[in-house]
């Protein structure tokens, strides 16, 4: 855990790696909850028995719930001290190069990639890659931007 003491010491911490998360199983519960709050409920997603039959033989996590744990990352790699409100301003950029099969594990990577001073705030962007354990392709990189409101 990085913890910054405002907006300044952010901007100056341009190219810096952030480490890496803990491993974080990925269980069909989680998916299901997923599927029922964004109401994306594909079959290979959350039939286990078809999806058993599949191109990955088994569920697989939806992308966006990749995406989304970024937030639960975040919280393991940086703290942001000093600040009026941060607050996620977009993505610039995502891929999910591979997909990732219930049961398995994931992590994230980040390093501040840039700042940008803007009349609502620092925005400052996070180049992120979630790595799937065991495989030589991550599941989801990502270029996340967060507005830090001073």
């Amino acid at each position: 855990m990085q913890t910054f003491t405002g907006v300044d010491e952010v901007v100056n911490a341009v190219g810096t790696q952030l480490g890496e998360t803990d491993w974080l199983e990925i269980t069909q519960e989680q998916v299901n909850q997923f599927a029922d709050a964004t109401g994306d409920h594909q079959w290979i997603h959350v039939d286990v028995d078809r999806a058993a039959k599949g191109p990955y033989g088994g569920t697989i996590a939806h992308g966006y719930l990749t995406l989304s744990l970024i937030a639960k990352f975040g919280e393991q790699l940086l703290s942001i001290e000093g600040v009026a409100a941060k607050l996620n301003y977009g993505v610039n950029k995502v891929r999910f190069p591979s997909p990732v099969p219930v049961g398995s594990r994931i992590r994230a990577g980040a390093s501040i990639a840039g700042a940008q001073e803007t009349p609502a705030g620092v925005q400052v962007s996070l180049q992120w890659v979630v790595e799937l354990e065991g495989s030589t392709k991550p599941a989801c990189v990502a270029e996340t931007v967060v507005l830090l409101v001073r």
